[in-house]
C-alpha cells in the first residue's frame, strides 16, 4: 500500500532553545540524569523549553537515550544531551536520534572546539556524516532540506570548566559552529582550588559573558541559587539550568522522613 503523505507534509521540529536565543530571551531549562520518561512531559507541561540530559555522569544504554529523545519529540521539548563520548559517529548519532543539542564537557581550546564542530555540523561548517532518515528527519528522506534544517535548528554548546578554557575564551567563542558556552562551576572551581592559577569563578562569568557578546553566542551555567540565577541573568546569560531530578527526589524523601519523625518519634 502506498503512503498517502510525503516528506514535505511532515514538518521538521524546530528548536525552542534557539527560538528563544534568537529572540533575545532566556531559555527555561531543567536537568535530569535518570531514566524517568515522565520527567519529560512534566517539564514540558511546566513551561520549560529544554531538558538537559546528563549521560556524562549517569549511565544510560543507547536504547534508553533513544526512548527519552522520542519522548522529547512527543511532548515538543528540546533535549540538550551531555554525551559520555567524543567519538565522532556517536556524537552525530545522538542528533540523528533526536537530540536538539549537544553539550560537551572540558573544552579548553579552540582546536578542540573546531574538532567538535567538524563532528556535529554538516558542510560547510563541519564534516558530519549524513544518514537523513533518523528521528531528526522524521524517518523520511529529505535531502538538502534536512541538512540545512539540522545546521540551523541544532546547537553545539561547549563547557568552560578549566582555567585554560577561561584564558582561551575569545578563541573558543570565535569558532564558527560553536553556538553557546556553558560554565561548569563545579569542575572549574575544583581546578581553581587544586592548581596554580589566578582565574576566579567571577572572572570566568565576566569573560565568558563578554566573549559571547563579541561573537554573537549564547552562554549560561547552572543556577546554584536564586541569587546566582539573578546574577548570571544580569550578566546576559540566556541558558541557566534550574531544577533537577536529583534535588527533587532528595527533597521529597527528606520531607517525607521528617513528617514521619514528627508522628513516630
Amino acid at each position: 500500500m502506498e503512503s498517502t503523505f510525503s516528506a514535505k507534509e511532515v514538518a521538521l521540529r524546530n528548536s525552542k532553545t534557539l527560538a528563544k536565543v534568537r529572540a533575545g530571551k532566556p531559555v527555561r531549562m531543567c536537568s535530569f540524569g535518570h531514566f524517568i520518561p515522565a520527567y519529560i512531559p512534566m517539564a514540558a507541561d511546566s513551561g520549560f523549553d529544554c531538558v538537559w540530559l546528563d549521560a556524562e555522569h549517569r549511565a544510560f544504554t543507547d536504547r534508553e537515550i533513544q526512548t527519552l529523545l522520542a519522548y522529547c519529540h512527543r511532548f515538543d521539548i528540546d533535549c540538550m544531551l551531555r554525551p559520555p563520548t567524543l567519538e565522532k559517529s556517536r556524537l552525530y548519532r545522538y542528533l540523528e536520534d533526536g537530540a536538539t543539542g549537544l553539550m560537551i564537557p572540558h573544552v579548553s581550546t579552540a582546536d578542540r572546539a573546531r574538532e567538535l564542530v567538524q563532528a556535529v555540523k554538516f558542510p560547510p561548517l563541519g564534516d558530519r556524516g549524513q544518514d537523513g532518515v533518523g528521528m531528526d528527519a522524521g524517518f523520511l528522506s529529505r535531502g538538502d532540506e534536512y541538512v540545512e534544517h539540522a545546521n540551523r535548528e541544532t546547537f553545539l554548546v561547549v563547557q568552560i570548566e578549566t582555567p585554560q578554557a577561561v584564558e582561551n575564551i575569545d578563541a573558543i567563542a570565535a569558532v564558527p559552529g560553536v553556538d553557546g558556552m556553558f560554565i561548569g562551576p563545579g569542575d572549574l572551581g575544583l581546578r581553581i582550588r587544586r592548581t596554580e592559577t589566578t582565574v576566579t569563578i567571577a572572572q570566568a562569568n565576566a569573560e565568558v559573558a563578554a566573549a559571547a557578546a563579541r561573537y554573537g553566542k549564547f552562554w549560561g551555567g547552572p543556577g546554584l541559587s536564586l541569587e546566582n540565577i539573578q546574577h548570571l541573568y544580569g550578566l546576559g546569560a540566556q541558558m541557566i539550568a534550574h531544577g533537577n531530578d536529583y534535588d527533587g527526589l532528595l527533597a521529597m524523601v527528606r520531607k517525607s522522613s521528617a513528617e514521619l519523625d514528627a508522628i513516630y518519634d
